[in-house]
């Protein structure tokens, strides 16, 4: 059980991460969508499914938006009402600033119902009005403290230019949070600097280390990893030159993801600190939703090679 899993600290664990559908679509088509979504995630062994909250982050930089933003159903009512059938946990993404105390305890009173589990994120902007703090927010949680489990986002690229980020893990630690999913990694040194110094922080401070678990997603054309840079993803000049100049995009960047997943797996063994991996779908075309089952599967066998993970047997 997933819960299980992150309050023991155990490593290996594979989530799949969603986008609700657009807001303006219609109950019909959405059941539609829902239906296809769980016939793709049934077999797949995964321990939870993570449906995110899309938020319009134009206001965060001038730089022009790839795509344009088009606004997404709620993503509780979405994994409640359309995905009831997929009996896996649900991991629920929302930004805490954007409700008051009293909105933000009655949604956790009907997370929990679900057997659901939150992520509080941060406003699309800096200077956003923010109802309701992140520890704030993590406080009213706490009552559930014993039955649930709350995650975090951690972001290697904040790390790389501040370098607190082990600082904003372990507050967050403080409040109750012990796991953290990570914003997509294409820069393997990034994301292996934030193990580094939590690793040193944590056995310096005599604290438990949280769980961290990569988020990995493929590109399936250059306007897609323009996007991604443009929501603040990193790629290194040389890999961005790989993958615009290989003949087939999605195929090199589910191999280099692939690598990326194997090499992490191998670090934080080393270091003894319990991670996992959340592989994105949030794109719409038939070969990238394929591209992203078949990293599932692939990181699956990987784990259970390394025994860190054994495969689950679908019957």
């Amino acid at each position: 059980m997933f819960l299980n899993k992150i309050k023991s600290g155990e490593s290996g664990i594979l989530l799949y991460g969603i986008t609700p559908p657009k807001s303006e679509t219609s109950p019909e088509r959405i059941a539609e969508i829902a239906e296809k979504t769980i016939a793709r995630l049934i077999p797949l062994d995964i321990d939870a499914l993570v449906v995110y909250d899309v938020q319009d982050e134009s206001a965060r930089t001038a730089d022009e938006r790839p795509f344009p933003f088009l606004k997404a159903l709620d993503p509780l009512l979405f994994a409640s009402n359309y995905l009831e059938d997929l009996d896996i946990p649900k991991i629920i993404y929302r930004p805490a600033g954007k409700f008051s105390k009293e909105e933000l305890a009655v949604w956790l009173d009907d997370l929990h119902q679900h057997n659901f589990y939150p992520i509080f994120v941060g406003v699309p902007i800096p200077d956003f009005p923010v109802k309701t703090s992140l520890p704030e927010a993590y406080k009213i949680w706490s009552k559930n403290e014993d039955t649930s489990v709350i995650g975090a986002i951690t972001i290697p690229e904040r790390h790389e230019i501040l370098k607190d980020e082990d600082k904003r893990i372990l507050d967050k630690v403080s409040c109750g949070v012990s796991y953290f999913i990570s914003q997509c990694v294409f820069n393997l040194a990034y994301a292996k600097q934030v193990i580094e110094d939590l690793s040193h922080t944590c056995k310096k401070e005599n604290i438990k280390f949280p769980t961290i678990i990569f988020t990995l997603t493929a590109c399936g054309s250059e306007k897609t990893l323009n996007f991604m840079e443009w929501l603040g993803i990193h790629v290194p000049d040389d890999l961005k030159e790989d993958i615009k100049n290989s003949e087939n995009i999605l195929e090199k960047s589910v191999n280099v993801c692939l690598d990326i997943a194997a090499e992490l797996a191998a670090f934080c063994t080393a270091r003894s600190v319990p991670f996992g991996f959340n592989i994105e779908s949030v794109a719409i075309k038939k070969d990238e939703i394929e591209a992203s089952i078949y990293m599932v599967n692939k990181i699956a066998e990987m784990l259970d090679k390394k025994g860190i993970r054994k495969m689950k047997v679908v019957l």
